[in-house]
This record gives C-alpha cells, sequence and structure tokens, in this order.
C-alpha cells in the first residue's frame, strides 16, 4: 500500500511523463511546490517500490507498475467528480480539490461499486477519459471550438485547460458538458467567437475558443 504521498508523486509522473522520454526532479519539484532534495529521496523511495526507473540527473518515468498506481488514482478521482457534479449537484468549478482528498480512499469495492452506480461514465465532468480498471483509456474524437469550420455544429465534450476562472464563467453562462453549439464565425479583428448556444447567440473569448473542446455532429 502507498502513502498519500507517494500517490500524488506518481500521479504528478504520470501527467508530467506524457511525451517524454524522462521526467526531471525539477519539473516534478516546481509541480508539487516541493524542494528537489525532498523529490529526489522520494523517487529513491519509490524507485526501491519498483514504481519509479529513477537515475540521478537524469531523470525519472514511471514503471508498468507505477503507471496502474497512477491511473488507478486518476480514475477514482475522476469518478468522485463525476458523482459529485451528477449525484450531489456540486459545480464542476469545486469539485477537483474535493476530489483530490477522496482519491485517496483506498477500496476497491468502493470505487467498483461507485463506477457501477455511475452507469460506467467515459468522462468525468471536465471531459477528460475515465481511465477503466484495468488501466485503458479511451480515445475521444475532439477538436476545439477554434478548429471548426464557419456553421459546424457540435456538443461540447470537455476542457482543454480547466482554469478556476474559465471554470466560473462556463458556469454564469450557464454553458456546460453535452450543450449542443454551433459555430457562426470567427472573428478575424481578436479570434473571438460568434456561435449559437441554447438558441443564443453570444461570443466567446479566443481564450475559451482554445479551450473548449467539441465532438462534431453530423448533418
Amino acid at each position: 500500500m502507498n502513502t498519500k504521498s507517494e500517490e500524488d508523486y506518481l500521479k504528478c509522473l504520470y501527467h508530467l511523463q506524457q511525451g517524454k522520454k524522462s521526467v526531471s526532479t525539477n519539473e516534478i519539484a516546481n509541480y508539487l511546490s516541493m524542494k528537489p532534495s525532498s523529490v529526489s529521496d522520494m523517487l529513491k523511495k519509490l524507485a526501491e517500490k519498483k514504481c519509479v526507473n529513477y537515475l540521478k540527473y537524469k531523470g525519472s518515468l514511471l514503471t508498468k507498475k507505477g503507471e496502474l498506481i497512477a491511473l488507478s488514482i486518476i480514475r477514482k478521482h475522476r469518478l468522485w467528480e463525476t458523482f459529485l457534479v451528477n449525484k450531489l449537484g456540486f459545480s464542476w468549478s469545486k469539485v477537483h480539490n474535493i476530489a483530490e482528498q477522496l482519491e485517496h480512499v483506498n477500496s476497491e469495492e468502493l470505487i467498483d461499486k461507485l463506477d457501477h452506480f455511475l452507469a460506467y461514465p467515459q468522462i468525468d465532468p471536465h471531459g477528460d477519459p475515465i481511465p477503466q480498471k484495468n488501466g485503458t483509456i479511451a480515445e475521444l474524437n475532439q477538436k476545439l471550438l477554434s478548429e471548426l469550420e464557419d456553421g459546424e455544429k457540435g456538443v461540447i465534450t470537455g476542457i482543454k485547460k480547466g482554469t478556476p476562472s474559465l471554470l466560473n464563467f462556463l458556469d454564469q453562462k450557464k454553458i456546460k458538458l453535452g450543450d449542443q453549439i454551433q459555430l457562426i464565425s470567427i472573428i478575424e479583428f481578436d479570434q473571438s467567437a460568434e456561435v449559437i448556444i441554447h438558441k443564443k447567440n453570444i461570443s466567446l473569448s479566443e481564450k475559451i475558443c482554445n479551450n473548449l473542446l467539441i465532438e462534431t455532429l453530423n448533418d
């Protein structure tokens, strides 16, 4: 069994290592706001547990064992976020910190029952894919709102980078996952977008266009 701190490191390393050959100690330290010396000590401990391949001065990567543990933590986090939003009515801008605590509950039976209770969701309230129990992750057919063609329609399926201010803005505008949206046009001057959503014409900034993930619809 791993401690909460060890699980946080494994999850951090999973996110940082995507598309990389190794992750430096300083990258992990910056991500977790820790001292590099403390990070090195933890990486050595995780290497002893066969969770991390760690070479001093050369960086680290998760082993297969470490990756499966990290995916299990991410799975729990995203299932809890889904539960908090869909069943308890929390705003999607408020569930991350709560899920950060709940993801460390160490009961496989509880998580399996939670998954069943939620009808085996594929994505969390932010549109991120939920890993399956075996560690596999479904590929989602998404593109950014800014990448749509004029007149193209789709369904909002995720947020590329869900900062609190962005999520709060979307809450205020009552924009959520599953909403249908149609791009009218991208304004050349500032790259904002004119769209139709909830049967209303509204304008969305370039920042929002570059963060809203859309699954396009065929007419």
